[in-house]
């Protein structure tokens, strides 16, 4: 009878390890889920403000050559008819003052873009984070659930290892460290 109860209680004791075990790594699972969906929505805002920027950056490009080469007809009729070049003198001082603003323009427009797109990498990073801990949070999980149902340790101390990693890479991922691990990313990608 000895034996039963002792038996009976390292099971229970196991199960309470399990259980605990998987409340703590869901709970980090959910909030990891909430702080990577805001990163996810952060990106797609960045990527379409950055796609925004370049559309103005190519159409202050086009407004730049159509100039030129309103600046190149006005040079040719001048060249053409000497006794209009005068007459073509405010045009042609016109269109030089446009180039030289929409060289400007497009230019801040192109920075404008470019730092855009930069921004967008720190957040893929930190994104990649979450996933390789959800990974090791899941894999946590499911040898957890090997354990209770084999009665044995060695599952239950495989899913701490597996969520040692995954709360290693939920930290990385909250605090935003540069924690990048190549390889295990091209894996998962």
């Amino acid at each position: 009878m000895e034996v039963e109860i002792s038996v009976e209680a390292e099971k229970k004791r196991l199960n309470s390890w399990v259980a605990l075990t998987v409340v703590l790594l869901s709970v980090l699972m959910g909030l990891g889920k909430l702080k990577d969906d805001n990163i996810v929505q952060a990106r797609q805002l960045l990527k379409a403000d950055a796609a925004d920027a370049w559309s103005e950056y190519q159409a202050k490009k086009i407004k730049l050559h159509l100039t030129e080469a309103g600046m190149r007809q006005a040079e040719l009729l001048a060249l053409a008819n000497p006794a209009s070049a005068a007459a073509l003198k405010p045009q042609q001082e016109q269109l030089r003052h446009e180039l030289a603003r929409y060289k400007v323009e497009s230019e801040a427009l192109r920075g404008k873009a470019e730092a855009k797109e930069g921004s967008i990498e720190p957040l893929n990073a930190r994104h990649d984070l979450f996933d390789i801990s959800d990974a090791g949070l899941s894999i946590a999980v499911a040898c957890a659930a090997v354990a209770a149902l084999s009665a044995n340790l060695l599952p239950l101390f495989a899913s701490w290892g597996f969520g040692a990693l995954g709360i290693l890479f939920w930290l990385a991922g909250f605090a935003g460290w540069n924690l990048r691990i190549e390889w295990l990313i091209s894996l998962l990608g």
